[in-house]
């Protein structure tokens, strides 16, 4: 009997925008003195879950995973002085980075498939969880 191919679904164009929003709304609120730890937590987990699916997927998008791996370094950061000061935000020189790694999320996404962003998803959560 012939193994049948995954079906890949490619991320829909709602898909995009969800995690879109997600990433800038939090970044807007950086932007004016807003940041909090919902927005920290919505851009961290959505950039991570990109990094970590590209990583499964082998992007072919240069500089992809080191560009991630710098926002996500940054926001690693930025949790440490939430944790410590209970003050969320990024700093002024540190929004650069942030936007670096927002743009290239958005790029790579659509090279992903949705079955590999939820599995990718459910992963993290279960790491950050401890399960």
């Amino acid at each position: 009997m012939k193994k049948r191919k995954t079906l890949r679904v490619p991320v829909t164009r709602g898909l995009k925008d969800i995690y879109a929003m997600d990433m800038h709304v939090a970044y807007q609120a950086a932007c004016v003195g807003k940041f909090n730890v919902v927005a920290f937590g919505r851009l961290a987990a959505a950039i991570s879950v990109v990094r970590a699916a590209l990583e499964q997927n082998q992007t072919t998008f240069p500089l992809a995973i080191e560009t991630l791996d710098t926002a996500i370094a940054l926001l690693l950061a930025v949790r440490r002085r939430g944790d410590e000061t209970d003050v969320w935000e990024i700093g002024e020189n540190e929004l650069s980075i942030v936007l670096a790694g927002i743009d290239m999320a958005e790029q790579c996404i659509g090279t992903l498939d949705v079955a590999l962003l939820a599995q990718t998803a459910e992963n993290l959560l279960q790491d950050v969880c401890g399960e």
